[in-house]
């Protein structure tokens, strides 16, 4: 037989955005994301800030080394009566006489009547220049392009032509730096800024999470004090919390307070009723069996239907007060246990098994509503077994962490319920069987209060043959 589900389930999911689905629920995550995140961009801006200012500090710099090696080299160099460049130029620089260095210095003519040309002896070749139409001097006389070096290495040049004399006579100067110098240490630079701002942006990191863990403590101790309360363990939220959290608990302690007067005023009217109804039911009972006969027999089955009825709500109305609260509690183990004893004494011929687990289990309810739960449940399978009834309680896993279920299983070797009648058995007053003693109100009234709860109540089909009523409410971790 297929398993039947007689109640609502025990609060279905509701169906949320799948961008709130997949982005975690926990607040200290997401606040600490949302730091990192912030601290990762504040470092590459500070970063890339940086390392734009060194270059363009460095190229500035550079710049201003090669126009001074310039001017220095046009101070040294002259020319002779015959048009011979003469001089011996000392620009202060040891990498300007290391061959290949790429530092180098170079003077050739620019006019007629001025032959022969200077280099530095760094410059073991000469490096061509572009043409004046290619690379054009400024109002100065002057340029700076960029040129490939002896060994490959990459050049900042700069050039410019300069009259030695009054004859007019002009020779051309350029002062060449290493390019890739500047590069590499541009790059020596970025890893060891990179290096620095890392070791910063992780302990920054670190801080921020000490920091706003620390800042959510409060919220773990409200959380436990609320499981407490669940627990039944304490009545109220009791401790210190900072300003921005003891509004909340002053606001939860107030509901608690306020659940509490509620059960309390509901008892108190259940047990008015209850009492006010007593007299007048026994009354009219009592009338129905001494008047005998068949009107007296109708009005004492009438009486006593009267008390059964009143004694189902009267019950609903106080699981229906207390089900909201958080602070009742009923170890199953033990009390299943006390029933079964009860049971299997009152029905010495029926064999009883028990299966419990090596788990506490604790149901979020009453004592009593437990009671009545597995009473109506036995004294069914009592009924109607032939020779064996089993118990079974199991913990089960909730559909998210905040959830956690048991399983009660009754069944028994009996004749069992058709799959077309199991809805039939659990309406109020419907028995299924006429030749058998009782109000047809247990399996009605077992399912009013697993719904009450919050449960599931399923008739199926047992492995022993006959029915398996299997039972699922929630526990308290």
């Amino acid at each position: 037989m297929s398993r039947r589900r007689n109640s609502e389930p025990l609060k279905p999911l509701a169906r949320t955005p799948l961008s709130l689905r997949l982005w975690p629920r926990s607040l200290t995550f997401r606040v600490i994301a949302f730091s990192t995140v912030w601290a990762i961009l504040t470092l590459v801006v500070i970063f890339t800030l940086i390392t734009t200012l060194y270059r363009q500090a460095s190229e500035r710099g550079f710049d201003s080394l090669l126009s001074a090696h310039l001017f220095n080299l046009i101070g040294s160099v002259g020319i002779s009566d015959t048009g011979a460049l003469t001089g011996a130029p000392d620009l202060g620089d040891l990498r300007f006489s290391e061959p290949n260095s790429g530092w180098y210095w170079s003077v050739e003519p620019a006019s007629e009547g001025v032959h022969g040309d200077l280099h530095s002896s760094s410059m073991t070749r000469t490096i061509p220049s572009p043409s004046v139409a290619e690379v054009p001097f400024n109002a100065s006389f002057q340029r700076s392009y960029a040129a490939e070096g002896i060994d490959g290495e990459q050049l900042e040049v700069f050039e410019s032509e300069f009259v030695l004399d009054a004859k007019n006579r002009a020779a051309r100067f350029r002062v060449m730096g290493n390019q890739s110098e500047l590069e590499q240490e541009i790059s020596i630079f970025q890893r060891r800024l990179l290096t620095y701002l890392s070791l910063f942006g992780v302990g920054m990191i670190a801080i921020n999470a000490i920091a706003i863990l620390l800042g959510l403590q409060p919220l773990r101790r409200v959380r436990n004090a609320l499981a407490m309360v669940r627990e039944g363990t304490a009545q109220r939220l009791d401790g210190r919390f900072p300003a921005e959290i003891e509004p909340l608990a002053n606001e939860t302690n107030a509901l608690i307070e306020n659940n509490r007067r509620i059960v309390e005023r509901s008892r108190t009217q259940v047990g008015n009723l209850a009492h006010s109804l007593k007299t007048p039911l026994a009354v009219l009972l009592n009338e129905g069996r001494a008047l005998g006969g068949a009107k007296g027999q109708l009005i004492a089955e009438q009486a006593a239907s009267m008390q059964k009825q009143v004694e189902h709500y009267l019950q609903r109305a106080r699981v229906a007060a207390q089900r909201d609260s958080v602070v009742y509690r009923t170890p199953v183990a033990p009390l299943v246990q006390r029933m079964v004893r009860v049971l299997q004494k009152l029905n010495p011929q029926t064999s009883l098994s028990l299966s419990l687990p090596a788990t506490e289990i604790v149901f979020a309810g009453e004592r009593e509503d437990l009671e009545e739960l597995l009473g109506n449940l036995l004294e069914n399978a009592m009924k109607w077994a032939r020779s064996a009834v089993s118990v079974s309680v199991v913990p089960l896993t909730g559909k998210d962490d905040t959830a956690s279920l048991f399983e009660i299983g009754i069944e028994d070797d009996g004749p069992g319920i058709p799959e077309d009648k199991a809805r039939d058995a659990l309406r109020r007053g419907r028995r299924l069987d006429e030749t058998k003693p009782g109000t047809g109100l247990g399996l009605a009234i077992v399912a009013d209060l697993v719904n009450e709860y919050g449960g599931v109540l399923s008739l199926e089909r047992s492995g022993m043959g006959g029915l398996k009523a299997v039972v699922r409410l929630r526990s308290l971790q």
